[in-house]
């Protein structure tokens, strides 16, 4: 049974410079899932990921996430939705003068996790995304194929629900972008939900997920898995 993880329903928004970025948005993820979001610049794409995680909120409509109304959520009670979500960005957003365990650990330490625990979680995310034995490095002794790794242990570590994935390939040459797609599927295999904004058709072709693609703030087209060529 598909059970339902994000749910928009009639979702609008308008920026206050009057730009409707999001019109009449109706659209389910289920749990699990790992969904493609494209479509050509300015079509919405960011506002809609920027309301999934509440750094915007939507002008009319419902969004659940978790079962959470994200758009009613006072600024105070925002922390309830983050803990649950995983952003990964194009640019990675790395602290230059932090390890890389001090990196990933940071995620856990702004929530007050005792520090045996962060241990634990930070060698097991760094495992999984192939860089334990980076743990002492610094950013600028990285790759940028390594240091967007550093980007998504730091994204998971505190087993989100949902990866939210922001351009990830961005930066990275063909093959370094094949690696990031490949731990990225990893992970959605371990249950985790994926959404990743991108324009790079040719990951998007191979890796064979649902497709939704956006136009002037609406779903353009909904591609089953499998179906978009």
């Amino acid at each position: 049974m598909n059970v339902d993880l994000i749910r928009l329903t009639n979702v609008k928004k308008t920026y206050n410079t009057g730009v409707t970025a999001i019109r009449d948005l109706n659209l389910r993820i289920t749990k699990g899932d790992f969904v493609f979001i494209i479509g050509a610049t300015g079509c919405g794409k960011s506002t809609l990921i920027k309301m999934l995680y509440r750094e915007e909120k939507p002008t009319a409509g419902q969004i659940l996430v978790g079962g959470i109304d994200v758009g009613k959520l006072r600024n105070g009670k925002v922390y309830k939705i983050r803990r649950k979500i995983g952003v990964v960005f194009q640019d990675f957003k790395l602290l230059e003068k932090s390890t890389v365990f001090e990196n990933v650990a940071f995620a856990l330490e702004i929530f007050g996790i005792p520090k045996d625990e962060i241990h634990a979680k930070v060698v097991k995310a760094l495992d999984l995304v192939g860089l334990k034995d980076k743990i002492t490095s610094y950013p600028d002794q990285l790759s940028g194929g390594q240091q967007q790794r550093v980007a998504i242990a730091r994204a998971i570590v505190n087993g989100p629900k949902l990866l939210i994935c922001d351009e990830p390939t961005g930066n990275l040459d063909k093959e370094t972008s094949k690696e990031i797609m490949a731990v990225l599927n990893e992970i959605n295999k371990l249950g985790t939900t994926i959404i990743m904004v991108t324009h790079d058709i040719d990951i998007v072709k191979e890796m064979d997920k649902r497709v939704i693609e956006l136009d002037s703030g609406r779903v353009l087209n909904d591609f089953e898995r499998g179906t978009y060529r």
